[in-house]
């Protein structure tokens, strides 16, 4: 069983910030090429919590991980940095001395087996009464609007996708077939996997 540090946490956004600034549009995998020398380039925002990026950055063949800064609606890292409006298209400029680069970058689709995961995920602990439904409203890219009810706690925000598996906060869903699956979630000092079922309203 997985310890509470396991479990990645998910991003924290400020509403105040997601109202201004939308930098939940900044989450994601975004790829495109240098306007100069059209080397390819890619940057991954993992996460976002506060004014804080987790980032993957692809560049010559070779990638970089680290923390980058938050300002508004852009990401600074290292001599880099990028900017959205709308989410889907970003600029990322490169700045060292009097060297300047730019690319225009495009958030890629997430894989269409992630939408497997968009749904309503009900279950139970028998052993020890714990229930869980976690509800996936909608998937775009990295980024996961969320709703989940654990005994009773209902959380509402922005969850992280990766692969088959949605986390916010300390709670998250995993699924490899679309129908069955399981929320983990802290109980205690320690976390509690519980089965779920993709709930399937019946039709008439």
């Amino acid at each position: 069983m997985a310890s509470i540090s396991a479990i990645p946490p998910g991003n924290q956004i400020s509403p105040a910030n997601e109202r201004v600034y939308h930098q939940s549009n900044l989450l994601g995998d975004w790829k495109g090429t240098w306007t100069k020398n059209n080397q390819a380039v890619e940057l991954k925002v993992v996460s976002i919590k506060g004014s804080s990026a987790q980032i993957e950055y692809t560049h010559n063949g070779h990638t970089e991980r680290g923390t980058g800064t938050v300002d508004g609606g852009t990401i600074t890292y290292g001599n880099i940095t990028l900017g959205t409006r709308n989410g889907t298209s970003a600029a990322l400029l490169f700045e060292f001395g009097t060297a300047k680069q730019s690319a225009a970058l495009t958030k890629t689709a997430a894989p269409a087996e992630q939408n497997k995961l968009v749904g309503s995920w009900i279950g139970s602990s028998v052993s020890t009464g714990q229930t869980a439904t976690f509800r996936v409203l909608a998937i775009n890219g990295r980024d996961a609007q969320v709703q989940y009810t654990v005994n009773g706690n209902t959380m509402t925000g922005i969850g992280d996708v990766y692969k088959n598996v949605v986390t916010l906060g300390k709670v998250q869903v995993s699924s490899d077939d679309g129908v069955h699956g399981t929320v983990t979630f802290p109980v205690g000092h320690s976390t509690l996997t519980v089965q779920v079922t993709k709930f399937t309203p019946k039709t008439a």
